[in-house]
């Protein structure tokens, strides 16, 4: 069956875009969504902990985002200019996303924080992006978390107050453009709650880049493209999650990308293999889970590979009533949103 990008629409009200997140992470709404019935239930994210059973393997994904937007000046003229870290692709040069481009031509040279750091342009790559080395004395890092602003999505409008709410209370590696969203919703006591309900919890890696927002733009699915990001499954992670399968545990994935994670990583026989790569994977209706039963993940845009990949798992009619339930119920939309469990 052919499926259409306006197969996945649905009307959602500018006021139900959360713009800021909420003083307690755990105080968020969670819609219940059984993915055979399409029923659905109302509760508060902390109650997460009923639903979860010992014996079951909670897929986590420690990602930290870095603070990658840097607003600068032209050297030659004052002009303002936005630079967006991507990835870094060798040493101190980075590709980067450059507003406006047409003043970062090749040879361009911009400067951030009265001279703390400076970037000259040295290559024009796919989709216009730009290839910046960066020049500075101590630490980049350390450097960057003095000049860099976190990367939010373009529908957030309001500045963040504090860096560490667009980052989960388990972050470790850097890299990431943009936040695993589902797992804002846990503080440090919530997973120790979970974890002494006997749930082992196995920490996975991908670095969410910014195609995570990029709409699609082919109405046929399946000519849309992914775009690739960086994963890395441990062997410890891995051998958790066997054995929670072979012991008849449910693997549950807190949010979209620790389950592209773990699908990426699996062979066909659904076996978790360790080791790390590029993965471009697609999850649309259609697809055959082969690691993950059930899945925490907050409310995505309309006609987003988000969307489509929740539908994948509870079946698009199910996904689409349980968000005319949530917009009807008044529920916090994206990033800094409620949260659904799909059981």
């Amino acid at each position: 069956m052919e499926l259409l990008k306006k197969d996945f629409y649905f009307d959602l009200p500018q006021e139900l875009i959360a713009q800021d997140p909420l003083a307690d992470r755990s105080a968020s709404r969670l819609l219940l969504l059984d993915k055979k019935t399409g029923e659905t239930e109302h509760k508060v994210f902390t109650d997460i902990v009923d639903y979860l059973h010992t014996g079951d393997c909670l897929v986590l994904n420690n990602t930290k985002v870095i603070p990658a937007r840097l607003m600068g000046t032209k050297s030659e003229t004052g002009a303002a200019i936005e630079v967006l870290l991507l990835k870094r692709r060798e040493g101190d040069v980075w590709e980067t996303l450059v507003k406006p481009g047409k003043k970062a031509r090749e040879g361009a040279v911009i400067c951030f924080g009265d001279g703390l750091l400076t970037g000259k342009v040295i290559g024009v790559v796919d989709e216009g992006n730009r290839l910046i080395q960066f020049q500075y004395d101590g630490i980049f890092e350390e450097v960057l978390d003095r000049l860099g602003e976190m990367p939010l999505p373009p529908y957030i409008t309001h500045k963040l107050a504090d860096k560490n709410r667009y980052q989960t209370v388990y972050a470790k590696y850097e890299g990431s453009a943009a936040a695993p969203t589902a797992g804002l919703h846990f503080t440090n006591e919530l997973l120790k709650r979970v974890e002494e309900k006997g749930v082992r919890i196995a920490y996975v890696t991908l670095h969410v880049g910014l195609g995570t927002f990029r709409p699609v733009k082919e109405d046929n699915l399946q000519n849309h493209h992914m775009h690739a990001e960086f994963y890395q499954v441990t062997q410890e992670a891995a051998d958790t999650i066997n054995s929670t399968k072979q012991s008849g545990g449910r693997v549950i994935c807190v949010g979209t990308t620790s389950c592209r994670t773990i699908e990426s990583a699996a062979d066909e026989q659904g076996k978790v293999l360790a080791g790390s790569g590029s993965t471009e994977i697609f999850i649309y209706p259609g697809y055959r889970f082969k690691v993950l039963d059930n899945l925490i993940t907050n409310f995505h845009l309309p006609e987003s590979t988000l969307i489509m990949l929740v539908s994948a798992l509870a079946g698009r009619e199910n996904v689409l009533s349980a968000y005319k339930t949530a917009v009807e119920e008044q529920y916090r939309f994206f990033s800094f949103g409620d949260a659904m469990f799909i059981k």
